[in-house]
């Protein structure tokens, strides 16, 4: 596994096709999943990501337990998934004892630059994490959450459907253009 994250962390960033295929090597599961280096992990083989897995700069996934992330995901920059964990009392910290709880993420996430996972949290489908959250509890589906701690700031409507940023609407050629690549 360490040699797979090496070669992944040196590779010539404008080969796609060989990150691509090194990125499959290291996760063992995916499928179209792409990281941009550097990234940083423990296993790599506790990692399973979906389809169309996306990851920027600076993605950490510190795999003691299992990280289980769905289709369509997407991580901006500098984000981190943590499941070790270790004791709060100094004696038993002081141990060097760590812990390990598993993460999942629904499908269609999008986790903004920043973000930081804490261990044992599950987040569900169609969630987005504002930059800069850290996430410490589960967030239920259809949401926006954000914030240090993170919460839910309100649920995602079929109002938001053609939302670009804030209130600024897709216009029309772009809107015709993302219908044209999805499958509605």
């Amino acid at each position: 596994m360490q040699e797979n994250l090496q070669k992944l962390n040196f590779m010539d960033r404008s080969d796609f096709a060989g990150i691509k295929e090194t990125v499959k090597e290291l996760f063992g599961k995916s499928e179209d999943a792409f990281v941009k280096p550097p990234f940083y992990c423990d296993y790599g083989k506790h990692i399973e990501v979906g389809k169309n897995f996306f990851a920027n700069y600076n993605c950490t996934l510190l795999d003691v337990a299992k990280i289980k992330i769905g289709g369509n995901c997407q991580m901006a920059f500098n984000v981190a998934i943590y499941t070790a964990g270790h004791p709060i009392h100094p004696v038993s910290r002081n141990s060097a004892y760590e812990y390990g709880k598993e993460v999942t993420v629904g499908d269609n996430v999008w986790f903004g630059g920043n973000t930081v996972v804490c261990p044992g949290v599950h987040i569900g489908d169609n969630v987005v994490s504002g930059a800069g959250s850290v996430v410490t509890k589960d967030i239920p589906d259809w949401c926006i959450a954000a914030g240090n701690p993170c919460r839910v700031i309100r649920k995602i409507t079929e109002k938001d459907r053609r939302k670009l940023f804030r209130d600024e609407a897709i216009d029309g050629e772009a809107w015709q253009d993302i219908l044209e690549r999805m499958d509605f």
